[in-house]
């Protein structure tokens, strides 16, 4: 078995004949950890589409824990990466425990039924995310962040071995920003799961990550560790804007800000 979840070699993809990504090449280790960081419209969604295969057609090669990816009916490869999407507002009309009892979908053969076993591992899943509370109620009777947990507790309760997060924190107050990234890191330690971040903050986000991918008008910006990406100008080059780097009071951490002056 491959020591890498995700292996990957010249993807590009277009839409609508307009060039979205290009030339992507890179590998994760099992068990690690990514950051995705660029500017808006650099391509971050759409490469995290392309490695879980959701409604994005790519080219190139991506291998996933060893294996092609289009060698993977949708269901097997549903077992291996789960996906929890940007959160924009929009619910479905279920309780939080419906829909994240739904992530057990890969598991099920064509005409099987849900068991008390799915039924068990979808409430461990909310237990962990810290949404049991929430499991009869409604999704849109929860706020942002609550939402989100529960997105997060589905992807748990899917049982696969990678999870693909957009923006996890978009437009949520900064306890359940904290509480989120908090909830990602401990997944990934304790479960030993692989997680790549599509993220804006990265102080809290990128810098805390195993390893960064930068991407800047669909390509390759940087690729390497947090520490890698703030030396050399790289982090300017990436956002084509003047940073500061400054230590943290209490526990020396690079901490990321605007340069003085910049307007």
């Amino acid at each position: 078995m491959s020591d890498l979840a995700f292996d990957v070699a010249g993807l590009s993809v277009r839409i609508g004949g307009k060039p979205i990504l290009r030339e992507i090449t890179f590998a994760l280790g099992a068990g690690r950890s990514l950051a995705i960081i660029g500017p808006n419209g650099a391509g971050k969604s759409t490469l995290l589409k392309s490695l879980g295969r959701i409604g994005i057609r790519a080219e190139g090669r991506i291998d996933v824990f060893g294996r092609p990816q289009h060698q993977y009916a949708q269901r097997a490869l549903a077992r291996c990466v789960s996906y929890v999407p940007q959160a924009d507002g929009r619910t479905a009309p279920f309780t939080a425990f419906e829909f994240v009892l739904m992530a057990r979908y890969p598991h099920l053969g064509a005409f099987a039924h849900l068991t008390h076993e799915d039924e068990r591992i979808a409430r461990e899943a909310m237990a962990r995310a810290g949404v049991a509370e929430f499991a009869t109620r409604r999704l849109d009777t929860l706020s942002g962040g609550e939402r989100q947990k529960v997105y997060v507790a589905a992807a748990l309760a899917q049982e696969a071995r990678a999870i693909l997060l957009d923006e996890p924190t978009t437009f949520l107050d900064y306890r359940h920003q904290a509480e989120i990234l908090q909830l990602v890191r401990s997944v990934q330690s304790e479960a030993g799961l692989t997680v790549l971040t599509v993220m804006h903050d990265l102080n809290h986000g990128a810098l805390k990550s195993d390893h960064v991918l930068a991407l800047r008008s669909g390509t390759a910006a940087f690729w390497g560790t947090p520490g890698e990406l703030l030396e050399g100008g790289r982090l300017e080059e990436v956002y084509d804007t003047s940073f500061d780097v400054i230590s943290h009071p209490e526990t020396g951490d690079p901490i990321v800000v605007p340069a003085r002056g910049f307007v």
